[in-house]
Formats: C-alpha cells, sequence, structure tokens
C-alpha cells in the first residue's frame, strides 16, 4: 500500500486536474437522471395490482385518475374549466355529472347515488373526475397536475396520489439543495469545534462533495433514482464517509511527527494506513447498505446500490483527492491553525471500567422497556400522510373526505365478455360492503332501460375498451387504513366469484401489497443484515464470542431508538422501520469495531484486563464522539427542516441512532469486555501471546 500512498503523492496535481474534470460529466449525467416519485411503482411486478396497472395503461390509454373538487362555480364556468384541462398534455378525459347526463341523457333517468357521487350542494361543490394517458408518476401526469393546481386557485383542489406524487416532486427539487447546505454548515461547525484547523473542514466537504457528485454521476446505469434516494443520498453520503477523511487527517498529523516534518512522505504512509483501516471499516457500512438490496419493495435495492457505491467512491475520494488537496493547501492549513475547542472527556474510561457493574445491571434495565417500545411502534403506509398541511394535494384530499366522505377510491378491471346481468349484479353486491360509499359500471349507469347509444361516448371510452371493462368503487375508508384492507380482502372475493381474470386494483389495493409486501422485508433485511456485519466481523478478529457482542450491543442501541416512538405516541412512515436498523447498525458498529482493535491490541501486548479496556476506552473515545456528532449533524437539521415526513423521519432517527450508538459503545461495550473478557480472549485470535497473562 505504501507505493499507492507515494504514487497518490507524487501523482497529486494530476489527481486534481482529473478530479475537477470528472465533475463536469457527472455533473451533467446527474441531471439527466430522471427522479421517479411514484413510490408505489417500486412494487414486484408480478403481483395483481401492478398487473392491472399495466393493463389499464395498454387497454384504457389511461394510467391514473384524479378527482378535483370544484368549489363555489356554475355548471357553465364548470364546463369551460373541464374543457381547458381536457386540453393540457396528459390528460385522456375529464368526466363531471353534467358530461354524463348532458342534453341526450335527462338528469332523472341516472340513479341518485350517482349525482349525489358528483355533487354536494350543501358545500356548493361538484366532482370532477380526470383521467391521464401515463401513470401516476409520469413527467407528462406531473406537468399536467402542476397546470391545473394553477388554473383556479381557491376554487379547484386536485386529489390523488398522482397530486400527492407532483407536490413531492415540487419540494424535493426545491429542498434537496437545502438539505446539502444544512448538513454541511452543521458538519462544518462540529469539525470546527473539535478540529485544531478551519481550512481542513472545508477540504474534507469538498472532497466529499466531489464523490457525492461521482455517485450521483453514475446513477444513470440504474436507468432512475427514487426522490427519497436523492434526498437521502447525499446527506447519508457525508454523514459515512465522514470518518474516512478524519482518520486520513489523524494519521497524516501522526506521520508528520514520525518522520520529522516530512509532510510528502507523511502523506504517503498516511494513505497507506488509511487504506488498511477505512477498508475494513467500509466494509460493514456497504454491508448494511447492500442488505436492502434485498427487499421485494425494489425502493431499498435503488437506495442500496446508490448509498453502496457512494461509501465505495467515498472510500476512494478519501485516499486520492483529500490528500492532494491538503498538501496543495498546506500553507492555508498551516496560516489558520488554532486550539481545539471541544474538551478532553476521554478520562472518563477509568470511571467506567470501575462501575461496569452498574452499567451492566442499568443496561438489562433499560433493554426491557426498549424492546417494549421496539415492538409497539407503529407505523403508517398512507404515503399522502407523508405531505405538509400547506400542499395542494393535502388540501384537496382533506376537502374530498370532508364533503364527499370519500376516501380510497378503488378499480375493477374485468372481462369485456362478462354479461351485463354479472356486471350490475356484481357493482349491487359491492355497494353492499361495509364503507363503500358508490359504485359504477357502464351497465349499472345505463342500467336497463336506457339504451347505450344514449350514453356519451367518452363516458363508454372510460368504462369500456377492447378486451377489458372498467368499474369504479368509491369508499368512505381512508387508504392504509385496517378497514380499507378488510373492505378490499370482501371486494376481492365478490370479484374473482364472478371472474377468476377480474382484479381489484387502485392506490388502497396497492398500498394494502406494499403492507404485506415490506412487512416481510422488514424480517428479510434484518436478518440479512446483521448476519453479514456477524461475518465481517468473524473474519476481521478471527473470534466467536465478539461478533454476538459487538452486534448485541449495537442492536442495544437500535432498539433503544427505535423503541422511542413507541412510547411517545409517534408514528413513523413504514420505510422508516426498514432502513433505520440496517443503517444504524452498518455505520456506527464502526465505532465498536475501533475500540475492539485497541482492545484486543493491549491484550495482546500483556496488559492486564481493567487496563487493556480502560486504555482502549480513553484512546478511541474521542474519535468515536467526533464521528458520532458528525453524523448527527449531517442528518439532524435535515430533520428539522424538511416538511417531508418520509425525509423528515428517517433524518431525525440517524441523528438520534447515532448519539445512541456512541453513549451505548462507550459505556456498554467496554464493560461486556469486562465482564467477557477471559470468554473474549479464550475464543477470539490475537489477544494472547506467549508474554500475556
Amino acid at each position: 500500500m505504501i507505493k499507492f500512498g507515494k504514487g497518490v503523492v507524487r501523482s497529486r496535481i494530476l489527481i486534481l486536474i482529473l478530479a475537477f474534470a470528472l465533475l463536469i460529466p457527472a455533473g451533467i449525467s446527474f441531471i439527466n437522471t430522471r427522479i421517479n416519485f411514484d413510490i408505489l411503482s417500486y412494487l414486484p411486478g408480478q403481483i395483481e395490482t401492478m398487473k392491472g396497472q399495466d393493463i389499464m395503461v395498454d387497454e384504457f390509454g389511461t394510467g391514473a385518475l384524479s378527482f378535483v373538487v370544484i368549489e363555489d362555480m356554475d355548471d357553465q364556468d364548470i364546463k369551460v374549466l373541464a374543457d381547458d384541462i381536457e386540453d393540457l398534455e396528459g390528460v385522456k378525459d375529464v368526466i363531471w355529472y353534467g358530461t354524463i347526463a348532458d342534453s341526450s341523457l335527462p338528469r332523472e333517468a341516472l340513479p341518485d347515488d350517482l349525482y349525489d357521487f358528483f355533487n354536494n350542494a350543501d358545500a356548493d361543490s361538484q366532482l370532477m373526475l380526470v383521467t391521464f394517458k401515463d401513470t401516476m408518476g409520469s413527467d407528462e401526469t406531473m406537468e399536467a397536475i402542476d397546470k391545473m393546481n394553477g388554473m383556479v386557485k381557491d376554487h379547484c383542489f386536485v386529489a390523488g396520489m398522482g397530486a400527492v406524487n407532483t407536490d413531492t416532486k415540487n419540494l424535493t427539487l426545491q429542498q434537496a439543495p437545502i438539505y446539502v447546505l444544512i448538513a454541511a454548515i452543521l458538519s462544518m461547525i462540529i469539525m470546527g469545534i473539535t478540529m485544531e484547523s478551519i481550512v481542513v473542514p472545508m477540504l474534507f466537504l469538498l472532497s466529499i462533495g466531489m464523490a457525492i457528485i461521482y455517485n450521483l454521476g453514475t446513477n444513470f446505469i440504474q436507468g432512475e433514482i427514487s426522490y427519497l434516494t436523492l434526498a437521502l443520498t447525499a446527506v447519508l453520503q457525508l454523514a459515512v464517509t465522514m470518518d474516512y477523511s478524519i482518520f486520513l487527517w489523524h494519521s497524516y498529523q501522526e506521520q508528520i511527527e514520525r518522520y520529522d516534518g516530512d509532510k510528502k512522505r507523511a502523506m504517503a504512509h498516511a494513505i497507506s494506513h488509511t487504506i488498511v483501516s477505512v477498508t475494513g471499516s467500509s466494509v460493514t457500512t456497504v454491508a448494511g447498505f447492500i442488505a436492502l438490496c434485498f427487499m421485494s419493495f425494489t425502493l431499498g435495492l435503488d437506495l442500496g446500490i446508490v448509498m453502496a457505491k457512494g461509501v465505495i467512491i467515498g472510500v476512494i475520494g478519501c485516499v486520492t483527492i483529500l490528500p492532494a488537496l491538503i498538501l496543495a493547501c498546506d500553507k492555508a492549513i498551516e496560516k489558520t491553525k488554532h486550539r481545539v475547542l471541544m474538551p478532553d472527556i476521554s478520562k472518563i474510561s477509568g470511571w467506567v471500567t470501575k462501575h461496569f457493574r452498574l452499567i451492566a445491571v442499568l443496561f438489562v434495565i433499560i433493554l426491557i422497556p426498549a424492546l417494549y417500545g421496539y415492538t409497539h411502534t407503529n407505523v403508517y403506509y398512507d404515503l399522502a400522510g407523508t405531505m405538509p398541511d400547506s400542499a395542494y394535494s393535502k388540501q384537496a384530499n382533506d376537502r374530498l373526505n370532508e364533503q364527499y366522505a370519500m376516501g380510497a377510491t378503488h378499480i375493477v378491471i374485468a372481462p369485456s365478455s362478462m354479461s351485463k346481468a354479472d356486471s350490475i349484479s356484481m357493482i349491487n353486491e359491492i355497494k353492499k360492503v361495509d364503507g363503500v360509499k358508490m359504485a359504477a359500471s357502464l351497465d349499472s349507469i345505463i342500467g336497463p332501460t336506457i339504451p347505450e347509444e344514449m350514453l356519451p361516448d367518452k363516458v363508454k371510452d372510460i368504462f369500456e375498451n377492447g378486451d377489458y371493462q372498467m368499474m369504479l368503487i368509491s369508499s368512505e375508508y381512508q387508504t392504509a387504513s385496517d378497514e380499507v384492507n378488510d373492505q378490499i380482502t370482501e371486494l376481492n372475493k365478490i370479484v374473482k366469484s364472478y371472474s377468476n381474470d377480474a382484479m381489484l386494483i387502485g392506490e388502497a389495493p396497492c398500498t394494502k401489497d406494499l403492507i404485506n409486501i415490506t412487512d416481510t422485508d422488514f424480517k428479510r433485511v434484518s436478518a440479512i443484515s446483521i448476519i453479514a456485519i456477524f461475518v465481517i466481523i468473524l473474519l476481521v478478529f478471527k473470534s466467536i464470542s465478539l461478533p454476538i457482542i459487538l452486534v448485541a450491543v449495537i442492536e442495544f442501541a437500535i432498539f433503544v431508538n427505535m423503541g422511542i416512538p413507541g412510547f411517545t405516541g409517534t408514528k413513523l412512515p413504514f420505510i422508516a422501520s426498514i432502513v433505520i436498523g440496517t443503517i444504524q447498525l452498518g455505520a456506527t458498529v464502526d465505532y465498536a469495531i475501533l475500540m475492539t482493535t485497541k482492545y484486543r491490541k493491549n491484550r495482546y501486548t500483556g496488559m492486564e484486563k481493567q487496563p487493556a479496556i480502560t486504555k482502549a476506552l480513553h484512546d478511541s473515545t474521542m474519535s468515536i464522539i467526533v464521528s458520532a456528532l458528525c453524523f448527527f449533524a449531517a442528518t439532524f437539521g435535515v430533520g428539522l427542516y424538511s416538511n417531508i415526513d418520509m425525509i423528515s423521519s428517517i433524518c431525525i432517527l440517524l441523528a438520534r441512532g447515532a448519539i445512541i450508538s456512541m453513549f451505548v459503545v462507550i459505556l456498554v461495550l467496554p464493560s461486556m469486555f469486562m465482564i467477557f473478557d477471559r470468554v473474549i480472549c479464550a475464543t477470539s485470535m490475537g489477544f494472547k501471546n506467549k508474554n500475556s497473562n
């Protein structure tokens, strides 16, 4: 590795020229990488709800629909508005009550529940159904909804998942650059307090920032990334790779003293030492992110690949770009040095090892409520619930619920060969299911007495096309609620009793599938991440006992972190409960590995148990604190700022998890070493030599 270090030092100018030049293609590639704002599109393609979505697009030429609440407008103005919306690119059809009950079909001939569905006289409002040519997450659909939101402000409210995706897009693109700025500023403050230079933290951020751009620029390989990945990548990559930069700097400072101020030689050796240490440390972090790739819900694959790639690129940047920057800015670094402002609190090491029994008892006492809270933390799956009250979609969904008692909208795709009698009979059965507000098919609208020719063509095109017919069901229950999931189960029984080829699709059925799939994913990802990191620690330390102790200590920190919402009554977005444990385990187990490495070295040199553990804790405390504070700084500010709950919750949990892991490693891990020292030494290599006791 020393040859590599010398090569980097020798080629530092070339490395910097190449590094800055690569930012141009990486930036262009990043700008042209599509962002996917439709979370439900990451469901497995083989499930029935996703197959039904494909049929909707292929057979009916529509992939999404939205209900629009129109307030304080007369029929003439609504007709003009409907025509304007229908002219928008991406919009297929617009249906309101006046479309169905036109001059050729008297209103009194239509079912009363159909009139009540489209009209609310008390609120002076009407409903409009808008169908789109593409899916609810397509760029064309979101652009059309953006224009609809601007058409009649304060009178026109666009509801549905398409509107939620549009608001998510606007908020994410507006806030994502601010996330990076907040993370960078807070990290600078932490490093300014804990380090002796002002310039060095800037170089850290520049090096990591370049690695982030390279990472985002290589996402073209995947074709597109999710908005969640876009929002979290820069923050997480900054948080988890900052350690590597700090390690290089500390190693560099040590080598300067060793080689009597020869900075080029010192940097070459610092790079060599950093590669060995950082490679081992980064493997656990990469393993945590790779575990996400085993989710059936492929959002985990998206986030896992990008973040694993980001860690690897961060390591490469740390041993190439950062050393070149430090050497190039040597004079500025020397001129801006100051004393470290953070007090040295590593003296607590003696207190910890003396009171290890007390700490162990507290560990057991805290574990019980932590496990209770962890198993009783509630999560939510309603994607619309992640939006702030100021979002157009949130206001529209609230109005839809208040004025029309409408929660979810289901769609039935059935063979067009189904007889008219069966179609009407199925709709009548569906209407009897608890919580169903309205159900309509082409046959139920026209009934047995009205000729089909009297119905406007656009209405017929919506409900019937080629080999399939479509039926609409309006539910009083909210998406992702227990009530709507029970309702979906009952509706599926009815639909399948008439035709095995019929299927129930829509936001609520997709969300029900999401609940079932992610519940399995959570167990799978947790198991894979624990097993992978267990094996890595086993191989690194060649120990049977240490993997159990280290993983158990970090898992305890995860239980505490994820258990707090169980006592505060805070509901977490479903994705947070899946990714937090994996990321916290992969990123913060490094703290435990650092201390264990020093503990092993001390025992190998012949030190007694307590002095060896005390010194290991003393020597690693500051590094652990600085690392945890940088992780906290990079995520906490974003968590406070973001008003997208899915992003905010994940960042707050990660920030809190870093601090909890820090305290657990500093307090609990040494206590475990004190208790199990004899077992560790007997089951691990490298703890004893011929002179050890």
